[in-house]
């Protein structure tokens, strides 16, 4: 197994827009949680030598020093260390030179920082615990630290942000000069905050500012020497202070893309380790408990504290693999779909890609299947279609 996904569950402060399983929690559940950790990679560890690995949560920089440096040793004494790409999320408020260090000590090179807003106002309407000063002094930590790679996380279409404010956002974060973008549309999770307040009419969804912020960080990406990889991923060919351009990532893919991020949007089997943290592993796909107490007794108990697994059938795999695909603006060679499925895209999803060709969503050339610019805005909805027959419960 050649990717690795750690999920770290804990936050200063939920932010109100979030839905992913993370939250405030005390320090001895924390530690708790970075024993049981521990126990989880020891007993995958016999199994993965991963090319890339992921911390991300919740907030992975929360946890102090110690913790980190346990899990990192950890690492390397199992054999999982040296990762090609290695990858921790990064919330601005936890970002101190002493833990920089230490990341990039043993063996951490990308960072990925949860902006969301440079916007005093809006990140105060998000619920998020750090300040835009704190940015810019973080990202300068990074630097000094060594990180050659860092991605910041915005968001648009923010309930009050207007089209002035989003450019005035991206000529900030464009000015950093950081070697990766990932910008998300605010989506509206069942239990959050911010979706209860749309219930309640405190705001509208204007869905035609939100296109508009989106062409704009489409255009604006690309004169700041940003290509767009995938839906919400922009990536540099080469550093900004660098003149020549650095290997592809994958064939059409920039050089800084997340290559974590490509094999899920390639149906490349990976690990997925901490509570909520879902995995497919040789045609099973399971989770981890959404449960930090749950997760850890389980593995205190010596084994995994998973939810559920499920078999998919070959065909439901190969459509979902198929949907994830049309989020990358390649979209899917036909050698490669066949190389990854087993199945021909050209004929088992004939009539789904001439539906999307004629409505101006997708593209048919002689190598490969992709969507239009215009078709990338619903990728989502384009992929629906892709999708084949339901998993049995294992």
């Amino acid at each position: 197994m050649r990717s690795l996904y750690v999920h770290v569950p804990f936050c200063a402060h939920k932010c109100e827009y979030c839905a992913f399983y993370s939250g405030p929690a005390p320090g001895e559940l924390i530690q708790r949680y970075v024993d049981a950790l521990i126990r989880e990679l020891e007993l995958i560890a016999p199994d993965c030598r991963p090319d890339t690995v992921f911390f991300g949560g919740g907030t992975p920089s929360l946890l102090n020093l110690r913790q980190w440096e346990a899990v990192l040793t950890t690492l390397h004494r199992l054999g999982l260390g040296g990762a090609r790409e290695f990858s921790v999320e990064c919330n601005p408020a936890t970002v101190s030179a002493d833990k920089a260090a230490l990341l990039r000590r043993f063996g951490v090179n990308r960072i990925s920082m949860g902006v969301q807003s440079l916007d005093e106002g809006l990140l105060d309407r998000l619920g998020r615990v750090h300040s835009r000063d704190m940015v810019f002094r973080s990202h300068d930590i990074l630097r000094a630290a060594g990180f050659d790679n860092v991605n910041i996380d915005l968001m648009f279409a923010i309930p009050g942000q207007t089209l002035e404010v989003w450019n005035r956002t991206l000529d900030e974060a464009l000015a950093l000069g950081t070697e990766h973008l990932s910008c998300y549309e605010v989506i509206y999770e069942e239990d959050t905050p911010l979706y209860e307040q749309l219930k309640a009419g405190r705001f509208d969804v204007d869905e035609d500012l939100a296109a508009d912020q989106y062409e704009v960080l489409y255009d604006r990406s690309g004169e700041a020497g940003f290509r767009p990889y995938e839906v919400a991923n922009f990536a540099r060919t080469r550093r900004v202070v660098e003149t020549v351009e650095r290997p592809e990532a994958e064939p059409g893919i920039p050089a800084f893309a997340c290559r974590h991020n490509l094999g899920y949007w390639r149906g490349r089997d990976s690990y997925g380790l901490g509570p909520s943290a879902s995995e497919w592993v040789r045609g099973l796909r399971s989770r981890n408990w959404s449960n930090t107490v749950l997760y850890c007794e389980q593995l205190e108990k010596g084994h995994r504290a998973k939810e559920f697994a499920e078999a998919l059938p070959p065909l439901a795999r190969a459509g979902e693999t198929a949907a994830f695909g049309l989020r990358m603006n390649a979209g899917w060679p036909w050698d490669e779909f066949r190389e990854r499925t087993g199945f021909e895209l050209r004929t088992g999803w004939a009539s789904d890609m001439a539906a999307l060709v004629a409505r101006g969503w997708g593209e048919i050339t002689p190598t490969h299947f992709r969507l239009t610019r215009a078709g990338l805005r619903f990728a989502d909805a384009a992929g629906q279609s892709f999708l084949r027959p339901e998993s049995v419960t294992a």
